[in-house]
């Protein structure tokens, strides 16, 4: 049977079918083609004779996704497709719909990207390495021209695609490999590129243009756009960030940027194309603002700045290409850019610096009123206005900066167009911003330094509106929409004022400041005993006449006047007492803080299920209790002992089984922040840590009593909420517990009451992780040796106990995880992995806390190190490789965790399997390959261990020996590098590839093992080096030969550390040369100084 028409039939009814089953089984019998050991011949039908659309469109998407997997697809066959779709697109674009050639086009583009570094080698010694991948590169540039545009067009695309490609890792099986192709494309083909688009734009920039002609320069501005959105640096930046924002152009391309033109040709540009090559243009505008200073001269730089100001007037002064939003979007992006790359003394030197500040002045006021089309722009231009106010002290007296006239004039417009916005939430029901409140916050940073800018004004301001609405919304009748808009603007306000007290921090004050923040403050306090006065519980949990948004705005406004006030480096009371003494009585900070914890306590009393709120005010009494000044006055404050002494359900309904796991989480904050109240002053009152324990004795006798009696009668769902209530708990107590008394005494508490009912909870409900996993973090923080508090006396025996406990749990609950049904995908994390991150977590801190005699253990033939570690691996051979490398936590702690295993237990290492010592060493191999710095520096400690360990083992004359209360040493090891040789031998060419044209973000770590994989492998390595040398042109390879020599001068054959550090310092002395020998400069043979001093010193 033919399979074509099949191919063909499904391909259609995946695109065309309106019938849902018949979608998604058409989805999954091609599904199984990426799947098939005959994928590529299918895929290479349908591109040739599928029917047009969907043939070739499903054959481009699954070539797509097997390219992204590790697939057995040459790189003949690779060759052989891209010339097939470059004859395809230049025989059938025109006529194909736009959405195929895009993705015929992406697909050429990561063909070209993954075998970039493929070479033929030439026949004679004289001919240079062909690199056939890159050879269509040239003619495509070649081909741009208008006289005809659709090849041109098709030219540009393929272009455009391949540098947004190239830019990008997706595809490449390492980092190194992905950095390697950025550098040389970068040096070889980027700037020409570049180039050609720029001169295609300044060439018809002046023409009167036709439609095909304007899609070309919008094509083009495209191609400009990519190429000044690369990665020239290899950094891997993360695109959503604008903390990042300098373009960090090669010096080579100095030359395009220097005299300004091309700033000259895009504000052109904006102004004589369409309106929808708006947004494009202003984000090469942003761009071309961000480049690095350092490429400019102080003159240069100068220049160009001017050039950048003078467009932005431009803009300003004729705005119509500014209706687009994402015009609109990208220009205040360009604003925002002005700031961050140029310093205020600089724009202040532009000739029209006061004229393009009255213009963005009103612009930021336009746009702040203009709420709804603004929003998410707003904050670029926050940022602008904050950094000039930042910039300010550093900017010399006769500098006329101006922004006291504009600030006031941006805070008032900011303000007014808030309070008139809740008008609309209210009436209209419009989006409140407040319910996002990362965005809120973020303006608020920089409000708070734009604020204190004529200071007074701002004072002002907030007080009259306040005013305003505190006295309609206190002395208005329910019902009424006024007074309910009222309540919405006191949100604002309250939040406002926090914020602007908070800018006291931020900027020079004086006494007169710090009283206008007294009568502000005062007026939130007033306003805020006023509302919880009104707050009535209901069964529900959520008060009548309660607002959360108001809620939230007081807890900020005390947040921020803590950071502002509530400090150990205050030396003399502040001038805001003195208004707080006479309006509420309110003389110091012992007075301040009695207000802060009778809101915090009045919050969960009356909003116990509300977990943003509880986590805001948790959070706020935890700061309260970090201060060293504070703590104590807090301690001493009546509303606190009371706290300390009533700390159950019945006074507090967040702390009983009613509440959802989720909002529990809190408990843990609480509770850490009650201990460390309790214990600011701890003088060896152990009675006193029994009372504040006793709610939580009473908890665990109840529990010892339900499981003893089998729970007859009892809720199984009550007694798990009733369990991860008292981890929770018990979990903010440890994290207080930094001292060795308080925690001797907490361990006592303990043992074993607890221990029984968190073994028994792991054992009953293993594959509920809202359960176990509470238990786990409280065995990771219970065996953490903070500050040295487990280094208990000689003749206590609590750190045995402990592991000894830990130990057990983990290997029950392990076990009971792995006999469990596979979950689905979306709940594997949730259910399976996060769990076992924690149990490596626990793992490690047990391991580096040293404060275990694993030897004595041993001795007495105690197994519980044996069954953790064996716990542990059959943990990590449960999770995929693929899914291990996907979550970076598991990650991060299972390397962590590895490095102080091979360590310390060698000896366990080499007992286990060869199949389970090879997947170890693999994942070793990808964690070298990783971009997590903190994978990278444990998988290189944990290699260099084991490579130390072989090659002991592989020079060692007389067989390993047994000591007393260590466990033998095994074969394995040894055996699983002779059957498995390619194991080593891949990680020694991914290091040394790596260290010669990768950039290496680990250099030293990396440097360590790779010693001990040359001297184990000497036979590989110079295969690899000869290789290496051989894949370079005819007149490198010489200096690659004595490069090679240098490697190795004055190193020894062995691996020791002094021989390591000679080995690490030829090889950053070796990297350096070969960047130098790779950019064409000739290296001269010397003598290793380190071989002439060994020779000395012998």
């Amino acid at each position: 049977m033919d399979e074509l028409p099949v191919l063909n039939g499904l391909c259609k009814d995946l695109y065309e079918s309106v019938d849902p089953q018949v979608r998604q089984r058409a989805e999954m019998n091609l599904a199984e083609l990426s799947e098939s050991s005959e994928c590529l011949q299918r895929c290479m039908l349908l591109l040739a004779r599928g029917d047009y659309p969907y043939g070739p469109m499903v054959a481009s998407t699954t070539l797509m996704k097997i390219l992204g997997a590790k697939t057995s697809v040459t790189s003949f066959q690779k060759l052989e497709l891209a010339k097939f779709l470059l004859n395809m697109l230049g025989q059938g674009a025109p006529t194909f719909p736009s959405y195929l050639v895009t993705s015929l086009c992406q697909l050429f583009a990561r063909l070209t990207k993954q075998e970039w570094t493929y070479t033929v080698v030439p026949n004679s010694s004289d001919s240079k390495i062909e690199y056939p991948f890159r050879e269509p590169i040239d003619s495509l540039v070649k081909t741009i021209s208008m006289k005809n545009i659709s090849e041109s067009q098709l030219a540009v695309q393929l272009l455009t695609l391949l540098v947004a490609d190239m830019n990008n890792a997706s595809g490449m099986e390492s980092v190194n490999q992905h950095r390697k192709n950025l550098s040389q494309f970068r040096d070889d083909f980027l700037y020409t590129i570049f180039v050609t688009s720029v001169e295609f734009l300044m060439e018809h920039a002046e023409r009167q243009l036709d439609d095909q002609e304007l899609g070309m320069m919008h094509s083009m501005l495209n191609l400009c756009l990519q190429c000044l959105l690369f990665d020239y640096i290899g950094s891997l930046a993360d695109e959503t960030s604008e903390d990042n924002c300098n373009v960090q152009i090669p010096t080579a391309w100095r030359s395009s940027f220097t005299d300004g033109k091309i700033i000259q040709l895009m504000f052109k540009l904006l102004q004589k194309l369409p309106q929808e090559s708006s947004e494009k243009i202003m984000t090469i505008i942003a761009q071309l603002a961000s480049i690095r200073r350092t490429l400019f001269n102080g003159t240069e730089r100068q220049a160009y700045v001017q050039k950048l100001v003078e467009g932005v007037v431009s803009v300003i002064m004729n705005p119509d290409k500014l209706s687009d939003q994402g015009a609109f979007h990208e220009f205040c992006r360009l604003i925002a850019r002005l700031k961050t790359n140029y310093q205020l003394c600089e724009l202040i030197a532009v000739p029209c610096y006061s004229h393009m500040l009255r213009l963005l002045a009103e612009f930021t006021v336009q746009s702040l009123r203009m709420m709804e089309f603004s929003a998410n722009s707003t904050y670029f231009l926050m940022t602008f206005w904050q950094r000039m106010v930042t910039s300010v002290p550093y900017v010399r007296n006769n500098d006329e900066h101006l922004l006291n006239v504009y600030c006031p004039e941006i805070m008032t417009a900011f303000v007014e167009s808030r309070l008139q916005h809740v008008e609309s939430v209210v009436r209209e029901g419009a989006e409140n911003p407040l319910d996002d409140q990362g965005s809120t916050l973020q303006i608020m940073e920089h409000l708070a330094i734009i604020s204190r800018c004529e200071y007074e004004k701002t004072c002002k301001l907030l007080t009259n509106y306040f005013d305003q609405n505190a006295n309609i919304w206190m002395n208005g009748n329910e019902g009424d929409v006024n007074k309910v808009i009222a309540e919405g603007r006191l949100v604002w306000l309250i939040t406002l004022i926090g914020t602007a007290v908070f800018g006291k921090t931020t900027s020079t004050t004086t006494d007169a400041h710090d009283k206008m923040d007294g009568e502000l403050i005062a007026r939130c306090i007033t306003v805020m005993k006023y509302n919880d006065s009104r707050l009535q519980m209901t069964n529900s949990n959520i008060p009548i006449n309660g607002n959360i948004r108001l809620e939230v705005a007081f807890v900020h406004m005390l947040e921020q006047f803590r950071r502002a006030y509530i400090m150990d480096q205050i030396t003399r009371a502040s001038a805001v007492y003195e208004t707080l003494a006479s309006e509420l009585k309110i003389s110091e900070e012992a007075d301040m803080l009695g207000v802060i914890v009778q809101k915090i306590l009045t919050n969960l009393k009356y909003w116990p299920t509300n977990s943003d709120l509880l986590d805001l005010s948790l959070s706020l009494l935890k700061d309260l209790s970090l201060g060293y000044t504070a703590v104590r006055k807090l301690f001493r404050l009546p509303e606190v002992q009371l706290l300390l002494n009533n700390h159950t359900s019945e006074h507090f309904v967040f702390l009983g089984p009613t509440i959802d796991y989720q909002t529990m989480k809190q408990r843990t904050t609480f509770y850490e922040a009650l201990t460390r109240l309790l214990t600011t002053d701890f003088s060896d009152d152990e009675e006193m840590v029994q009372r504040f324990l006793r709610p939580l004795t009473d908890t665990v006798e109840g529990i010892c009593n339900i499981i003893s009696s089998n729970y007859h009668g009892f809720d199984e769902e009550h007694l798990k909420k009733v369990i991860v209530g008292l981890c929770r708990d018990l979990r903010g107590v440890a994290i207080a517990s930094t001292t060795k008394a308080i925690f001797q005494i907490l361990f006592e508490w303990m043992y074993p009451n607890v221990f029984n009912i968190l073994q028994f909870a792991v054992e009953k409900w293993p594959e509920s992780a809202d359960v176990t996993t509470p238990i786990l973090r409280l065995l990771s923080e219970l065996v953490q040796n903070r500050q040295q508090r487990l280094k208990f006396e000689m003749g206590s025996c609590s750190a045995v106990l402990l592991f000894k406990e830990t130990s057990k749990i983990i290997t029950i609950y392990g076990d009971r995880l792995l006999s469990l049904p596979e979950c689905s995908k979306d709940r594997v994390y949730k259910d399976r992995y996060k769990n076992i991150g924690i149990i490596f977590l626990v793992l490690k801190n047990v391991l580096i806390g040293a404060y275990v005699p694993f030897g004595v253990l041993r001795l007495y033939g105690d197994t519980c190190l044996q069954d953790a570690l064996t716990t542990f691996v059959k943990l990590f051979i449960s999770i995929p490789q693929v899914d291990f490398q996907s979550y970076t936590k598991i990650a991060q702690n299972y390397y962590n965790l590895l490095e102080h295993v091979v360590q310390d237990n060698m000896a366990f290492i080499t007992n286990l399997s060869i199949e389970v010592l090879c997947s170890i060493l693999r994942s070793i191999h990808a964690g070298l390959n990783s971009v997590d710095a903190i994978v990278i520096t444990s998988a290189c400690s944990s290699l260099d261990t084991i490579l130390n360990y072989l090659y002991r083992r592989l020079t060692r004359t007389s067989p390993p020996t047994s000591k007393v209360g260590v466990e033998a040493e095994g074969d394995n090891i040894v055996m699983t590098i002779k059957e498995h040789p390619e194991i080593l031998a891949d990680m020694l060419q991914t290091v040394i590839t790596s260290m010669m044209f990768g950039e290496v973000k680990c250099q030293w770590s990396l440097s360590r093992p790779l010693l001990g994989l040359i001297l184990i492998q000497e036979e590989v390595f110079n295969s690899l080096k000869n290789e290496l040398t051989q894949q370079q042109s005819f007149d490198r390879q010489a200096d690659f030969d004595t490069l090679f020599t240098q490697l190795m001068t004055g190193v020894e054959c062995n691996l020791t550390v002094k021989n390591k550090d000679v080995f690490t310092q030829n090889l950053t002395k070796f990297r350096r040369d070969i960047a130098g020998v790779l950019k064409g400069q000739s290296i001269v043979p010397t003598t290793s100084h380190l071989s002439n001093s060994n020779q000395d010193m012998q």
